[in-house]
């Protein structure tokens, strides 16, 4: 007799008996439900899980369709994969990098012996589609990593050989479409018909892969040309050549072979070069009287306004800060979202005219009288804090709508400059595999928040979501404002993070939803190897999330 087991699905609230060994494909198929583009993957027992896993012991298990940031993940991972054998089937000698995110899509790095032309993007997408209409299955593989890194070494796919090499595993999951092997951190879809909606296209000497739309999947994101935000990657690929470091595997040989002290010098040397190229930058520009600087959650704005105000004063210019929280509206003229809760991280929370109003008194020479918000009143109320801007001081605002247009309306352009910060991960995992940005700043608010608010890790993953739609809203449309823009995340920051993170996120239980997220994430930081935060000088952006830093905050 068959042997079965029953397991519990969230979707519907109801217990299914399955044979013992069933794939989550299978059970899905036996539920009768209904997903947007789905069933993707799975949360089982609050962990991600691919439509291949298979079941031996009762479980709970949540399906997810291409809505969730995980089936998201998932549709992207596949899609990813679909391309690297269009080109391999297209381009006897071919070298694929699933870049820079960029455009509400990803830059392609494609090396196939020559210049990317119009034809071939039009031959790879023509193939991508071929293959996605042959409906092929996807099929998942363990095997030994040793065996693994044979595979791949005859692949010539020697980015992910030396990710394997470092990374002390015993065995390897692989997937193939076809006679075609890849490597992936993810979960993958089971088939390539479930590939619904892509786009490529031309984009500078590569390719953009385009996604459907987070807001609305059944579209293709908005083609928005971000020609800083590009310029800015390809600035740090430039560096990271000059090094020889483009990868986790890279990374973790400079570890072993005890190469990190120069590593973390030359890091920390190209951002206060850079720095000190903006505020050189600001001197020049006859005129300025207030540098803006925006940037999403954990991206190192207060670091970044710090040392620049550091690096303006070498240039004869005095900063004067003044800080956009002294600017809230009383409390109860705060807008509120749509669940009915204070909307603080609205634009419109803050006192645009009075913001206005003094800036242009202070620039005529005249005196204000700042204000100051008592947070735990909700009130706003004077300060008796007068000031008066002298011709060699520059004001420095620091905050997240400080590039969005509407916060400074009546102050003539020609008085500002803009900086916009973030923590813009160059680094890849390995040439197929990209690390999210939004990692890098997830962690570090894991670390700051648990250092310095007592916030646990858990919190800190509930909350994402809901700081992801305020960037999403009021920070990243109004990026390409800038006039400059520094890369906040530094190419060692992950190894040295590691530390202080892993231990937060161990503590996040098992049986809630954030589990999901803790466990993803220390997934992926078990393919790092450390380094000591001791090496970390305390000037360092780095000091800000972890502590020990000679800036005041």
């Amino acid at each position: 007799m068959e042997k079965t087991i029953f397991v519990y699905c969230k979707n519907d609230g109801k217990d299914y008996e399955v044979p013992v060994g069933s794939t989550l494909e299978e059970l899905f198929g036996q539920t009768g439900l209904t997903l947007l583009h789905g069933p993707i993957n799975a949360h089982v027992n609050n962990k991600v899980e691919g439509m291949h896993y298979r079941i031996y012991k009762r479980k709970e298990i949540e399906f997810l369709d291409i809505t969730s940031p995980s089936g998201l993940r998932a549709y992207t991972r596949t899609l990813f994969f679909v391309l690297c054998k269009a080109v391999h089937d297209l381009y006897e000698k071919c070298k694929v990098s699933i870049d820079i995110p960029v455009s509400n899509g990803y830059y392609v790095d494609l090396n196939i012996g020559h210049p990317v032309t119009l034809d071939d993007v039009g031959k790879i997408r023509k193939r991508m589609q071929e293959i996605v209409d042959a409906a092929i299955p996807i099929h998942r593989h363990e095997t030994t990593t040793e065996e693994a890194i044979r595979m791949f070494s005859i692949l010539h796919t020697y980015s992910k050989v030396k990710l394997l090499q470092s990374t002390g595993s015993l065995f390897t999951t692989f997937y193939d479409i076809g006679e075609y092997y890849d490597y992936y951190y993810g979960s993958l879809l089971t088939n390539t018909s479930q590939l619904y909606l892509f786009g490529l296209e031309k984009y500078y000497d590569g390719l953009l892969l385009r996604l459907p739309s987070r807001e609305n999947p059944e579209e293709l994101g908005e083609l928005v040309m971000q020609d800083k935000m590009f310029g800015i990657f390809k600035e740090h690929h430039a560096w990271q050549n000059i090094i020889g470091l483009r990868t986790i595997g890279d990374l973790n040989e400079a570890i072993a072979n005890n190469d990190t002290n120069l590593l973390i010098q030359v890091s920390e040397a190209l951002q206060e070069k850079k720095i000190s190229k903006i505020a050189e930058e600001i001197a020049r520009k006859s005129g300025i009287r207030i540098v803006l600087i925006a940037g999403p959650s954990s991206s190192g704005k207060t670091t970044t306004c710090k040392r620049l105000s550091v690096q303006l004063i070498t240039n004869g210019i005095k900063p004067v800060p003044i800080s956009l929280d002294d600017y809230f509206l009383d409390r109860e003229q705060t807008p509120r979202d749509a669940s009915g809760d204070y909307d603080f991280e609205s634009i419109h929370a803050l006192n645009i005219p009075l913001l206005n109003e003094q800036l242009a008194a202070l620039f005529r020479g005249d005196e204000v009288e700042l204000p100051r918000y008592n947070f735990q009143a909700g009130k706003s109320e004077w300060s008796g804090k007068k000031l008066r801007l002298e011709p060699d001081e520059i004001l420095v605002v620091e905050g997240i709508h400080a590039l969005n247009p509407e916060l400074t309306a009546q102050i003539p352009d020609e008085l500002k400059f803009r900086v916009y910060a973030s923590a813009l991960t160059t680094l890849l995992l390995d040439n197929h595999n990209y690390i999210p940005t939004t990692d890098n700043r997830l962690l570090r608010r894991i670390i700051r928040d648990n250092k310095y608010r007592g916030v646990d890790a858990r919190e800190t993953i509930r909350r994402w979501p809901s700081v992801r739609n305020g960037e999403n809203k009021w920070i990243f449309p109004y990026q390409e404002n800038a006039d400059a823009m520094f890369n906040t995340a530094m190419l060692f920051e992950l190894a040295v993070i590691k530390s202080q993170a892993e231990p937060l996120l161990e503590q996040v239980p098992e049986n809630c939803p954030e589990y999901a997220e803790a466990y993803r994430l220390r997934k992926f930081l078990r393919y790092i190897k450390p380094i000591s935060e001791t090496q970390i000088p305390p000037t360092s952006l780095l000091r800000e999330f972890l502590g020990g830093s000679s800036f005041e905050y």
